[in-house]
This record gives structure tokens, C-alpha cells and sequence, in this order.
């Protein structure tokens, strides 16, 4: 079935030279758009790896440029923007994400002799499953809970950093930071004027039936 748009012909850049943004908006919305792909803080081995878990967990449609997740994610363990809090039970952010990765590589390696990225992506998906449920044990782990890094740093990070993209925000019809113009209308179904408007051709449809059976 084709992927259907719910914000046809949205593009949030639009909204660039407005009163949604203000410089500072500007400037970090730009260099989002300008990330290198290569990263900083990670090895060859560990950004393969990354790279094929961000696929897993934030698959992109064809037909975009893709939105750098690992870099993004890369980004933020090189500068240790840390969250201000984190689960007792995990590490630092950067051990957090090495030891994670490390020990990803040494479960794909027992299960199947292959690196996690050179894994078809059933097996890719089974195995974050068994991470999700808590059942990896290997050594590799350090202690620190396999679930509890699911959950965590790669939910945390990778889908954080995906919706930190304005690719991303045109697909949930996001109008970006708000500065300095702000959000008014905050209610359930309610918008702004400068916002998206969904398009809900299956809602359209149903009424349509609807309407027919009551004339």
C-alpha cells in the first residue's frame, strides 16, 4: 500500500523568513540541514553498527533524502550533551553507547557470526527484540541492563534526534520552534493559522457515506 502524506505540499523551511522563527532558530535549523555524515566521536566498526540500528529502529521512506539519524545521534555523544538525569543503572552517555554497541556486535556475532550490520533485517529485529525483553546475557553487557539500554539510549536518542530534524517535522506537520511569534491555541483539534493542516481523505470518504445515508 502507498504511503499516504497527511501534510501534502507542507515544508516547514517556509517558514524561515516569518515570525515563526527568529535567528537563533534559523541558525540551528541550518546547521541540522548541514550535518557531515561522517562521524566524530565513534570507530568505523561502532558507526557501522549505529548506522544499521538507526535504520532499525527509524526506517525512512524512499522518495526524501534521508534524515542523518547516526550522525545525529553521533553528535550528541561527541559534544556528551547529556540529558541532565539518567536510569542508576546505566553508565555515563558515552560508555553508555560504547559498551551497547560492543555488546550488540559480540550477540550478532554468537547468534549468527556475522557483524549486526552484514544481518538480514529479521535478524536485525530479532535481536533488538531479545534486547527489549532483557533476554541478551553476554558478558559484553558489563552489567549494564540490555533492556534498560533499549530503552534508555536507543529509543531516547535515536528517536529523539529524529524528530529534531525538519524533514521529520514536515511528515507530523510540525511548524518548528516558535520564536518568537509562540503557540496560541493549545487545545485538542485546535491549530493555529500558520500551522498544517492534516488531510484526512479517510475521513473525508467516510462522511461522504454518511452524508448519502441520511438524505
Amino acid at each position: 500500500m502507498a504511503r499516504s502524506d497527511p501534510y501534502p505540499g507542507y515544508d516547514v523551511l517556509a517558514k524561515r523568513r516569518t515570525p515563526s522563527w527568529n535567528e537563533a532558530t534559523r541558525r540551528v535549523v541550518d546547521a541540522r540541514l548541514a550535518m557531515a555524515i561522517e562521524p566524530r566521536f565513534f570507530d568505523s566498526a561502532e558507526w557501522r553498527a549505529l548506522t544499521a540500528l538507526c535504520d532499525c529502529i527509524t526506517p525512512q521512506p524512499k522518495g526524501r533524502p534521508p534524515i542523518p539519524v547516526a550522525a545525529m545521534v553521533d553528535e550528541k555523544v561527541a559534544d556528551d550533551a547529556r540529558d541532565g538525569y539518567r536510569d542508576a543503572r546505566l553508565p555515563p552517555l558515552r560508555e553508555a553507547w560504547r559498551r551497547g554497541l560492543a555488546a550488540l556486535e559480540v550477540e550478532a556475532l554468537g547468534l549468527h557470526g556475522k557483524p549486526f550490520a552484514d544481518l538480514f533485517a529479521a535478524e536485525q529485529d530479532a535481536l533488538l527484540v531479545a534486547m527489549q525483553a532483557g533476554l541478551l546475557k553476554a558478558a559484553a553487557w558489563g552489567g549494564m541492563p540490555c533492556e534498560v539500554f533499549f530503552t534508555g539510549r536507543i529509543l531516547a536518542d535515536v528517536v529523539a534526534v529524529y524528530y529534531a530534524h525538519p524533514t521529520a517535522w514536515n511528515e507530523i506537520g510540525f511548524g518548528g520552534p516558535a520564536g518568537p511569534r509562540g503557540y496560541v491555541r493549545m487545545g485538542p483539534g485546535s491549530r493555529d493559522p500558520w500551522e498544517a493542516v492534516e488531510a484526512r481523505p479517510e475521513r473525508a470518504a467516510l462522511a461522504a457515506r454518511v452524508n448519502r445515508r441520511v438524505r
